[in-house]
């Protein structure tokens, strides 16, 4: 005979599931904002009303709300009551790169998604991008050409340039989890632009052209040319990365003192 298992949705569990009672407050509250039933800005029911629906105690929910709420996902107000919020997107930042800090190798692994976040961002930018995308756009391409030698201050440009490039895309999903990766990913710009510092004045104005060419991509609209453009910008990322790893360290290729004498030697 074959038994038949119900499996539980990811996304979509169901509310008397089995757990603790903060995981039946928050399966409840994802299960409504994913069915509509509750939004951003919408009262939750009152403590008392929560624990009979879910079978809990009161000060179960209570801790739950609390927790909830510093995640940012939802507000408790004196006199008002418990209300949603959209999280800040800031939360994950942190929660990402507390996990991937133990992570082997990373700033490679974010590059990876990187990759495949701002390759798609930029097809949809050439679609979608606004006059005040583009703006932002140039103003950080300015900032980056002005920082070419400061390696804080270009990685930051840097950053906020293809911060607005994902922007541009207007998907919220493709900026939602690129915010998420911001942490890491401002790291990993200053790394590059410490690698760029290192090389010579061609390699520098390299740098500040395929931003320019990117700029002009999106501008065009030109979905292919900026796809091009973005993994070829990359692509010297990982060329520079590549010869960082192989050249060999200042304390390896500093030549061997030769030891003292002691005066039993020379006597």
């Amino acid at each position: 005979m074959t038994t038949t298992t119900k499996t539980q949705s990811i996304t979509r569990p169901e509310t008397q599931a089995q757990g603790s009672g903060f995981a039946k407050v928050f399966s409840l509250l994802r299960e409504q904002l994913l069915d509509g039933s509750i939004r951003n800005g919408d009262r939750l029911l009152p403590e008392r009303e929560l624990a009979l629906q879910l079978g809990v105690s009161r000060p179960i929910v209570r801790e739950a709300l609390r927790g909830l709420s510093m995640m940012g996902v939802v507000e408790i107000r004196e006199r008002v009551g418990t209300v949603v919020c959209q999280p800040d997107v800031s939360v994950l930042a942190d929660v990402f790169a507390f996990s991937l800090a133990q992570v082997p190798d990373a700033i490679d692994d974010v590059m990876q998604a990187r990759i495949a976040l701002e390759c798609q961002a930029i097809r949809l930018a050439c679609q979608r991008a606004t006059t005040a995308d583009v703006e932002r756009m140039r103003e950080a391409l300015d900032a980056i050409e002005a920082t070419v030698n400061d390696t804080d201050g270009g990685g930051l440009a840097d950053f906020d340039f293809h911060l607005a490039l994902v922007r541009a895309s207007k998907s919220d999903t493709i900026v939602q989890l690129y915010g998420a990766l911001a942490t890491l990913l401002t790291r990993s710009h200053r790394d590059r632009r410490q690698l760029v510092g290192e090389q010579d004045a061609a390699m520098k104005r390299t740098v500040v052209e395929d931003h320019r060419r990117l700029l002009e991509a999106v501008i065009a609209g030109d979905e292919d040319r900026a796809d091009q453009a973005l993994r070829k910008h990359f692509r010297i990322g990982d060329e520079l990365r590549r010869q960082k790893a192989l050249a060999p360290s200042k304390t390896a290729a500093a030549p061997t003192s030769k030891p003292r004498k002691t005066r039993e030697a020379s006597a």
